[in-house]
């Protein structure tokens, strides 16, 4: 699936029909954490540390998007 600039990846799965547990939609409370199989994040939560970050293999699908052309998420 494809998301659009203006909407957030959360957005995107829910549209497809996809349940994701979530809370804050702020990338604040890690409730929306998603394992990421391959790709790279671009991250803007405040809840992975640096390290955690740097690994892409979770990221919170409220806020953070995608840092390439493909990303897998485990949904």
């Amino acid at each position: 699936m494809n998301v659009p600039p203006d909407a957030s990846m959360l957005e995107a799965i829910e549209e497809a029909g996809i349940k994701v547990p979530t809370s804050c939609r702020e990338g604040t409370c890690g409730t929306c954490e998603t394992d990421v199989l391959e790709g790279v994040v671009d991250h803007r939560d405040s809840v992975l540390t640096l390290e955690e970050q740097a690994a892409h293999d979770t990221m919170m699908v409220c806020v953070s998007r995608a840092a390439c052309p493909r990303l897998v998420l485990d949904l």
